[in-house]
């Protein structure tokens, strides 16, 4: 069981499109944007846990034409929250973020991150610890995987919003959302090589 909750740590502290795009809200929008924001990612995660559980993910991805779609859909939202980022108290006039993504923002997000779907099923397919009781043991991941999602997303929320009320300069606050959006389209870039190099 602590090898397992080790992995979940690690597997979800990495950078993903997730603990970034909380980060990024968190710096441009402060705590109630990141906690409204973050609500989304927490039944996303969850749903997407369901889908894994159930097997509905992996019927679904199966599907060529169906992965593909989600994974275009998922790079244009990536990209499109990224811009919400960078652009978050900017005047730049094509996209002007003057509210939050908020909850809905994050489910869907999290209903088409890859990662969501890679880091669920690794977590819920591996590190048996009870073969003999599979039921205690899918109760038991589920608990601990959202007890450490939580700290982990709000400590990256903390980041954002501390970033945010060191009153930085305009120029400054700028410059750090143009970095967690590349951060981001970053991320974006290396699933799209996984994904695509992978199938080569």
């Amino acid at each position: 069981m602590l090898t397992f909750a080790a992995a979940v740590i690690l597997l979800i502290i990495t950078p993903g499109p997730g603990v970034l795009s909380i980060a990024g809200v968190g710096a441009a929008y402060g705590w109630r944007g990141g906690l409204r924001y973050g609500a989304g990612l927490f039944l996303g995660t969850n749903c997407v846990l369901v889908a894994v559980v159930t097997g509905l993910a992996a019927i679904i991805l199966s599907v060529p034409a169906v992965r593909t779609v989600l994974m275009v859909a998922s790079v244009a939202y990536l990209v499109y929250l990224a811009a919400r980022i960078a652009f978050a108290g900017s005047r730049i006039a094509f996209i002007e973020a003057r509210t939050a993504p908020g909850v809905r923002s994050g489910l869907l997000l999290q209903a088409i991150n890859p990662k969501a779907y890679a880091v669920n099923t690794a977590l819920l397919t591996g590190f048996s610890y009870a073969a003999g009781s599979p039921a205690f043991e899918l109760t038991t991941k589920i608990l601990i995987m959202n007890a450490i999602w939580l700290p982990i997303h709000l400590g990256w929320l903390w980041a954002g919003v501390t970033l945010n009320r060191l009153n930085l300069s305009y120029r400054t606050q700028r410059l750090i959302n143009y970095g967690m959006a590349t951060a981001m389209l970053a991320v974006v870039a290396m699933a799209l090589v996984s994904t695509f190099g992978g199938a080569q």
